[in-house]
């Protein structure tokens, strides 16, 4: 089977939102216009997410106040998706906000740096919801620990392989490691991109059979993140994922069976009796 036609992709909305609802709803609308499987949110507070001295230390981290995702946001981004038939994702930064996204959400999203916070794992597990991790800046060992630990729990995720720079070098892809993750785990394995490369997609997709890739949209360019260099507007992603989609209507089901535009011509195969057209069934009383 064609890879391309098992993958999913989810569009990650990150803290390009503006905290603006209607912006919000657009992305839902954008990502599912554009192909996707999915759109995710992030939920965090800033108090929750840093250490008080680096707050205290740290205006650029203190003005990330405004790239929160306003939790009354949530059954609107929900009721959206629901009727875009498109799945409604996000991470959670603190243990009260799988709490507050369980009731809406599809599924959870784990995030890198949080790969090592087990009672965060354990409380998303916990809620029998569909879980996928990022591995970025993880060694084999703790890998296999956290996917361990969830195991335990009755969760068994979607690993997403990733590199957490922003951009990432090409070079330092390593997207080999996608297939390590599945021999290390036994998990599916997919690709979170920030190298903004369609290359870089189609090898993790086509190659290295990425069952999900997720990567960082902006619907217009003046979103927060846009400036790093790691997000995609749906004019760049959208041709990459119509590709695959196209190739996954392609390949179709592997069912043997007669297609519908086949039946008018069966009956004019040679006849086995003596090799002529049309079998001797339809000769009788022809007319052109």
């Amino acid at each position: 089977m064609n890879p391309a036609s098992t993958c999913k992709f989810v569009a990650e909305v990150s803290s390009n939102h503006h905290q603006d609802l209607d912006r919000c709803l657009t992305f839902v609308r954008t990502a599912r216009q554009i192909g996707c499987h999915a759109v995710k949110f992030q939920l965090f507070k800033i108090d929750e997410l840093f250490a008080p001295e680096i707050l205290a230390a740290s205006e650029t981290h203190r003005a990330r106040k405004a790239w929160e995702l306003p939790l009354e946001y949530l059954p609107h981004i929900a009721k959206c998706c629901r009727e875009q038939d498109i799945q409604f994702g996000c991470t959670p930064f603190y243990l009260e906000a799988v709490k507050q996204l369980a009731p809406h959400v599809d599924f959870f999203k784990i995030a890198s740096y949080e790969l090592l916070w087990n009672d965060l794992l354990l409380a998303c597990a916990r809620t029998g919801k569909p879980l996928v991790l990022s591995t970025g800046m993880a060694n084999a060992g703790e890998i296999r620990a956290a996917v361990n630990l969830l195991n335990a729990a009755g969760c068994q995720p979607t690993l997403l392989h990733t590199i957490s720079a922003y951009p990432t070098p090409p070079e330092e892809c390593n997207l080999s490691s996608i297939e390590a993750l599945r021999k290390l785990t036994h998990c599916p394995a997919g690709w979170s991109d920030h190298s903004r490369n369609p290359d870089i997609i189609r090898r993790a997709v086509l190659y290295w059979r990425s069952t999900m890739v997720e990567f960082h949209l902006d619907i217009d360019g003046t979103g927060e993140e846009f400036s790093g260099g790691h997000c995609w507007t749906p004019n760049q992603i959208e041709p990459l994922i119509r590709e695959f989609n196209i190739g996954a209507l392609l390949d179709g089901d592997q069912a043997i069976r007669i297609a519908p535009s086949e039946w008018p011509d069966r009956e004019w195969r040679a006849d086995p009796s003596d090799g002529l057209r049309p079998l001797k069934a339809l000769r009788k009383g022809f007319k052109p």
